[in-house]
């Protein structure tokens, strides 16, 4: 190890906390909101004050499972929250920040609610994001020593990834869970052509199928359609694996953290199937050309694990968009729509909504990174 490594390792959180907890937190603020708000269609005026769920009678009809959610679906804001302002705000102050910022964010998006004729405002949600959250904060104040100052942990992160890895760390943290929500194809993030073609058709009142207009003959065969799974598959996992290895030192167990990551993100793929349609439909996404994907990005990062950080960073950023490009321009993958038809929403509708989100979100997340100034010059250095 150098001796500028030595001292990143031996360093301090700077005065200002951490740069990873405080985009972190960022993220998940967005992800409530979506999920809060989710599907973003209906918006209209029912003459009620945007408060007057505050002071209406607790429901009648609840069940645990929605206080579980709502409680666990804060929690996390509430613990990034106080790791945000460490070390400035510490203790009971920090969990006072966090106790109004969980009302004014639970309670906007509550008030939001009010315009939307598919959700329903309600103050028991309400108390049971904010209890979450101050459970939250609680765990965060309990673990700040583990995760932050001179811990084993950021020691470890300064042994491993280099200074500016911060925005990365968040980047390769959502790959897995981008895999939560059911995709037509392996590793397929970022489809926005059925989104914006829905929002198309509410515009104009008639049905528009945006990918139709820009391939309107184009029909494909079974094979054919498992050579493009094959191509987005191995586009995506090459592009988010490379995406990791430009964030880390030389001297950093490499091909351990990638094949782990991988493996975090079929396990995670395995276990939202299992859990959005039936347990013994866990493996169904592991279709011929899936395989044949994660087999062909291995061959590709065998190629590539030892180039130099610059060319990394473009090769990811290549197989990103060619990915994205992929995805949205092929056909629906029609053996994946008959599988949709055992999905049913249901008590998953804001969860499913943050998940959508972070699905179509993550390439784009991605490549602002890889393209980021501070990223760039380093990799370039």
């Amino acid at each position: 190890m150098t001796d500028s490594a030595s001292h990143d390792a031996h360093a301090t959180v700077p005065p200002d906390g951490s740069v990873f907890v405080r985009l972190a937190l960022f993220g998940y603020a967005l992800l409530i909101l979506y999920a809060s708000l989710y599907p973003f269609v209906g918006w209209q005026s029912h003459g009620l004050p945007p408060l007057a769920y505050v002071s209406a009678p607790l429901p009648h009809y609840w069940t645990v499972f929605d206080v579980v959610t709502n409680v666990a679906a804060y929690m996390p804001f509430g613990m990034l929250l106080v790791l945000a302002i460490y070390p400035r705000i510490r203790g009971a102050l920090a969990l006072l920040v966090v106790l109004g910022a969980a009302v004014l964010w639970s309670g906007s998006m509550e008030a939001a609610q009010t315009f939307l004729p598919t959700r329903v405002p309600s103050n028991l949600d309400l108390l049971t994001n904010v209890g979450g959250a101050v459970v939250g904060g609680l765990i965060g104040l309990l673990s700040s020593g583990f995760l932050l100052g001179q811990s084993r942990l950021q020691l470890l992160r300064r042994r491993w990834f280099l200074p500016e890895a911060s925005r990365g760390l968040i980047v390769i943290c959502a790959w897995p869970l981008a895999q939560i929500y059911p995709q037509g194809y392996l590793f397929g993030q970022g489809q926005l052509m059925p989104i914006l073609s829905d929002w198309v058709s509410d515009l104009v009142g008639n049905p528009v199928d945006l990918g139709g207009l820009l391939r309107p003959d184009l029909l494909l065969s079974a094979e054919q359609f498992w050579l493009f799974e094959t191509i987005i598959t191995a586009f995506g996992m090459t592009g988010a694996v490379l995406t990791l290895l430009c964030l880390l030192r030389k001297k950093a167990p490499r091909w351990m953290l990638a094949l782990l990551t991988i493996v975090l993100a079929l396990a995670v793929k395995s276990m939202a199937t299992a859990l959005l349609f039936a347990p013994e439909n866990a493996f169904v996404w592991l279709t011929p050309g899936a395989r044949g994907g994660v087999l062909l990005s291995l061959l590709m990062l065998a190629a590539l694990a030892f180039a130099s950080q610059k060319i990394q960073r473009r090769s990811a950023v290549l197989m990103l968009l060619i990915g994205l490009l992929a995805v949205n321009f092929i056909p629906p993958n029609p053996y994946f729509l008959a599988t949709l038809q055992g999905w049913v929403q249901g008590k998953f509708l804001s969860f499913n909504g943050a998940a959508q989100f972070l699905s179509l979100v993550w390439p784009f997340f991605a490549l602002w990174f890889l393209m980021h100034p501070v990223h760039r010059v380093r990799a370039a250095g």
